[in-house]
């Protein structure tokens, strides 16, 4: 094993078991206090490490600084992950174990309840033979999204402790709740952390750098039917559903996720809810180009004016929101970054994967509040699901991937 590899799989596995689910219909922040018990564990480590400027806020937000240890003049830089786990699987007792130089078989989670990495399901875990593979017992997540990013930045700083020779300037971290729940951002506090520019590590599969996610946008079809007793109901009902029906049927089901790929956006429907008298239809809207975006957002108010000049005005109302932006407008102006860590990535034995972000992230948001901040890989595959695990070979890359981020500032790369 590497000089590291052993403490941050040590960090890994203390850190996934903590349950920090968020909560999307919590109003508190965080959304749970499982964040801020695992973001007061987290303080009291970096306070051990000997870190400074470390402040825990009441919202759960840690922030904290690697000091310079060089007299010249050089950016500052941080890093970013995100303290809670998806609210889609539960989080809760997390039981992970080391598969040791994988060999390329079906991985039995649970034999007994017969739950099965299987090769089949997720052939790219072949991808991964002779790596140590960390995984669940096939009843939780795993939580590497994103514990693995906390676990690699604070281990990229542990080595950086332990080689005082690289110089380097001022380092800043932060570890933010909420993000599973699109409110990651939302709190952070951008001049406190006081960086120039900033990673998350946040990402997935090994290598790859995100600077471009969908434009982002929700749209809730408010429906108002007409309920009568269903014997003397002609001339009279209007059946909420039907029109929730009829709504669905406008949209293009082709341009939905499970039909899209790559660059290409969607209309994805998230729920019908109601009943005769009353009902809704909600969906969220998906697409990089701007244009494109505010052109789907359009039809949905297009959609809402058909359905109404069907069944009479006023049978729906459409309450349209825009979420987030995709950020690549606001890293374009600062692509050295990119290329800085394109460079660290080679350096650590990394082949860089530009690529985009189908989804968004807390960089996104805190890229339009005017700290520029793409996203690097963390390791971990099939988030939010059982079936999710990590490699310790692709976490060590990662470590090093933010050391010779960090070095190439000092560096002038």
């Amino acid at each position: 094993m590497s000089e590291f590899k052993d403490s941050m799989l040590q960090r890994f596995m203390e850190y996934v078991k903590f349950d920090t689910q968020s909560d999307d219909d919590a109003a508190s922040v965080p959304t749970t206090e499982g964040q801020f018990v695992f973001a007061r564990y987290l303080e009291q480590k970096l306070r051990d490490m000997g870190l400074t400027e470390i402040v825990l806020d009441d919202k759960g937000y840690l922030y904290a600084t690697l000091p310079a240890n060089c007299s010249r003049e050089l950016p500052t830089i941080g890093f970013i992950a995100h303290l809670d786990t998806s609210p889609d699987m539960s989080g809760k007792d997390v039981k992970p174990r080391v598969v040791e130089a994988y060999d390329g078989a079906d991985i039995v989670l649970d034999g007994e309840a017969g739950i099965v990495l299987s090769t089949m399901d997720f052939p790219e875990v072949k991808d991964y033979v002779g790596h140590d593979l960390v995984v669940t017992d096939g009843h939780t997540l795993l939580g590497a999204d994103d514990k693995a990013g906390i676990a690699e930045i604070v281990s990229a700083i542990d080595y950086l402790q332990q080689h005082p020779e690289i110089e380097h300037g001022k380092v800043r971290i932060a570890f933010n709740p909420d993000e599973e729940v699109g409110r990651g951002a939302h709190k952070f506090d951008v001049p406190l952390f006081g960086c120039d520019w900033a990673y998350t590590v946040d990402g997935s599969c090994e290598g790859e750098i995100e600077f471009e996610n969908f434009n982002a946008g929700s749209a809730t079809f408010k429906i108002q039917g007409r309920n009568v007793h269903p014997g003397y109901a002609k001339g009279k009902m209007l059946n909420a559903l039907r029109v929730a029906n009829a709504i669905v049927e406008a949209i293009p089901a082709e341009e939905s996720p499970e039909c899209t790929e790559g660059y290409e956006g969607f209309y994805h429907l998230m729920g019908i809810n109601g009943g005769v008298d009353s009902a809704s239809v909600s969906y969220i809207i998906r697409d990089h180009s701007k244009d494109i975006f505010e052109r789907r957002m359009k039809f949905m108010g297009e959609v809402a004016q058909l359905i109404n000049n069907r069944y009479g005005e006023g049978t729906v109302a459409l309450d349209l929101k825009v979420q987030y932006r995709n950020m690549r407008e606001m890293v374009e102006p600062k692509m050295f970054i990119i290329e800085l860590a394109k460079s660290a990535m080679q350096q650590a034995g990394v082949e860089p994967r530009v690529k985009p972000i189908r989804g968004g992230t807390d960089g996104a948001q805190l890229s339009f509040m005017g700290l520029p901040c793409p996203n690097l890989f963390a390791g971990g595959i099939n988030f939010h699901s059982r079936y999710e695990f990590v490699s310790l070979q692709v976490m060590e890359k990662a470590v090093m991937t933010i050391v010779k981020i960090i070095e190439g500032v000092a560096k002038g790369c």
